[in-house]
């Protein structure tokens, strides 16, 4: 028994048709499907909502729920902003910086591109608050990832223990460190 893959994942948002909108304008996502209730099925609760789909590509789907008659959404205030996050993969370095130059292009505030070793990043929030991440692999992912693959055992056993970042991947952020 094992799972296939993510069906889809849901998030709450502050506007469904404006959601949909700055998906499929700023990311390129096609709007996939809507569902709108005022009865919740799982939990037959009288509570009217708009769900919509939004393809996230190669199968994966990215939904929210607006939920007009529930308090406004907030967050964790005890987790970072930084934690919580939507990542999404794109092709290579060249289709990350097309993105962020069509994001600011249109008033978006970009952080990055962050050198994660692996793969490089920019970060930015979507208009109901969630910080997105748009990732490319680095051209020597493959082997990188072989490497951490080796010591990802290791490194949690020995995390589960001190709850300090164990050092067998410090290779990783070398070059971030070597430019401070």
């Amino acid at each position: 028994m094992k799972i296939d893959k993510i069906h889809h994942v849901a998030y709450r948002c502050k506007d469904a048709k404006q959601t949909v909108e700055w998906y499929r304008d700023m990311l390129k996502m096609d709007f996939v499907l809507a569902i709108a209730e005022n009865h919740v099925p799982s939990t037959h609760e009288p509570d009217p909502y708009m769900h919509i789909f939004m393809d996230a590509g190669d199968g994966n789907v990215l939904a929210f729920f607006e939920l007009p008659t529930k308090p406004e959404m907030g967050r964790d205030p005890n987790t970072p902003k930084w934690v919580q996050h939507i990542a999404f993969k794109v092709k290579d370095r060249a289709t990350l910086i097309e993105y962020k130059e069509h994001l600011e292009a249109n008033g978006v505030d970009v952080l990055g591109v962050t050198d994660h070793s692996i793969f490089h990043s920019i970060y930015f929030f979507d208009p109901s608050g969630h910080r997105i991440e748009l990732a490319c692999p680095d051209p020597e992912e493959e082997e990188m990832l072989k490497r951490l693959d080796s010591v990802k055992w290791d490194m949690l056993e020995e995390w589960s223990k001190t709850k300090r970042a164990p050092q067998h991947a410090d290779w990783l952020h070398a070059k971030e460190l070597s430019k401070a």
